[in-house]
């Protein structure tokens, strides 16, 4: 057997040098997404290779970095360093989607606003259930307005700032019709409760404002 042959055969059966050893432990956990047992690395690593050993290395040598080599139960993972953690937050906008009723109770509110939950439920022919108002308010899209000055004197709902500028309104007044919503394919042609009044009631509801106080 000639020399070069027994080299390639030794070579075979010998363990890289623990520097390369630890650069297989860190190309094997930054690769996999789970914390990895010793036992596990062992059996991917070479023939004689001490995966503990490497990875003792390999943890000096990420001390004090960004990415830092941590013990996870048995296992073995790289994590965020515990003081730079703030800075994988990430805050992200949820969508919900609203029901019909709170479409429709948000439409009763903008179109006849100050209303009452008493007119809501009579313009909807249905009861509101408090899980609609307290989406609506929760979203910061309807509020508390003025008390009537009636029996009971009911509390009021009232659109938001932060409707308007959701929708990019700068006033209730300049809410579009139900012909231009229809126009506009935002709505089915089944009618919008309290969406349809006339002229004549814009002016009735706002001559109403006697019938308030603070």
């Amino acid at each position: 057997m000639s020399d070069t042959t027994e080299l390639q055969e030794k070579s075979l059966f010998e363990a890289p040098p623990i520097a390369e050893q630890e650069r297989m432990v860190e190309a094997i956990l930054f690769a996999t997404a789970e914390p990895m047992t010793v036992a596990d690395l062992s059996a991917r690593l070479p023939h004689g290779c001490d995966a503990a050993e490497a990875l003792a290395y390999l943890r000096r040598r990420y001390e004090g970095r960004g990415v830092q080599l941590v013990r996870v139960g048995d296992a073995w993972a790289f994590r965020t360093a515990p003081d730079l953690g703030h800075l994988m937050h990430k805050e992200t906008v949820e969508q919900k989607k609203l029901s019909r009723a709170a479409i429709e109770t948000l439409a009763i509110v903008a179109y006849h606003q100050p209303v009452t939950r008493a007119e809501i439920e009579e313009i909807r022919g249905v009861a509101v259930s408090r899980g609609t108002i307290d989406q609506l308010l929760e979203l910061d899209w309807i509020r508390f307005g003025r008390r009537r000055m009636t029996p009971g004197r009911p509390v009021t709902f009232v659109v938001t700032e932060t409707f308007l500028d959701h929708f990019g309104l700068e006033s209730a007044r300049d809410l579009p019709g139900i012909k231009e919503l229809r126009q506009a394919g935002l709505l089915d042609s089944r009618p919008l409760p309290g969406a349809d009044k006339t002229d004549d009631e814009d002016e009735a509801t706002t001559g109403q404002s006697e019938l308030f106080e603070d």
